[in-house]
């Protein structure tokens, strides 16, 4: 699946976010290691704290079928030109990331932008 792919994938699920309170809705698409795609949106709760974001919300779909080794992944908003994940995010996707590396995908009004997740979180924690 190519990158272009991949965003029409989230800005499709981002069609289904739950975000009643920022009104701010973003899908995402994750192509696994294993050639294996999920998508995910992010949803709101009235108490903010257990809001989950759409990376996150993919990451936890992929994991929970068994894949833990991630390749790319897109993240769409209609509201932001270049949504790129948020700090949580980032973590979360770096400790998932392949051996290869992680590409984060965004569209812009110039086309598709590609960071490598260590662009987005220089310096992250690990174990």
């Amino acid at each position: 699946m190519n990158y272009e792919e991949m965003i029409k994938f989230a800005e499709k699920a981002s069609e289904n976010a739950y975000v009643p309170y920022s009104k701010f809705p973003v899908g995402a698409c994750l192509l696994t290691e294993n050639g294996n795609i999920y998508t995910g949106c992010n949803f709101e709760n009235s108490s903010f704290g257990l809001t989950i974001c759409a990376e996150r919300n993919t990451a936890g779909t992929a994991i929970a079928n068994g894949d833990k080794s991630f390749r790319a992944i897109a993240i769409f908003s209609p509201k932001m030109d270049n949504c790129t994940p948020c700090g949580a995010c980032r973590q979360v996707l770096n400790e998932f990331k392949s051996h290869e590396g992680l590409d984060v995908i965004t569209n812009t009004s110039d086309g598709i932008k590609v960071y490598s997740i260590e662009e987005l979180l220089p310096q992250s924690f690990v174990l």
